[in-house]
């Protein structure tokens, strides 16, 4: 279990560790060594960037979240983060990927979400809030 049990890292974070900005992967850097969730989404849309931005090879991509996934716990999609995320997403007007990330977050029990892209200071259903760590 991560030391940040009740931290949810969203895929922005990972992105960043292999950014030329300094300052955002420093502070990506900061974010993983503390540990925290992720789920099969950020993976998922991680591999996505890194095959189709980042030109990263099957080996690089499988040795990177090798290493992610023994840091950060993992969240499942399941049926139930679903239909939970598809509430979400009309609830709170976000975007269906985002929506099942905020479900994870939520099913993992995590009281934070780390995300560049989600509104920053947002309290979904009154237990998840969303930052901004950039």
């Amino acid at each position: 279990m991560p030391d940040n049990a009740d931290t949810f890292i969203d895929t922005n974070v990972l992105i960043y560790l292999m950014s030329s900005d300094e300052l955002k992967a420093t502070r990506a850097e900061q974010i993983m060594e503390a540990g925290g969730v992720i789920s099969v989404q950020v993976l998922n849309e991680f591999t996505s960037v890194a095959r189709r931005k980042l030109a990263m090879s099957w080996d690089e991509i499988r040795e990177f979240t090798g290493i992610v996934r023994s840091i950060c716990s993992v969240e499942n999609l399941s049926d139930s983060i679903y239909d939970q995320g598809c509430q979400l997403a009309e609830r709170y007007s976000l975007s269906v990927y985002d929506a099942m990330i905020v479900a994870s977050a939520l099913t993992s029990g995590c009281t934070r979400l780390f995300s560049e892209d989600m509104q920053d200071g947002l309290i979904i259903d009154n237990k998840l809030k969303i930052s901004n760590p950039f």
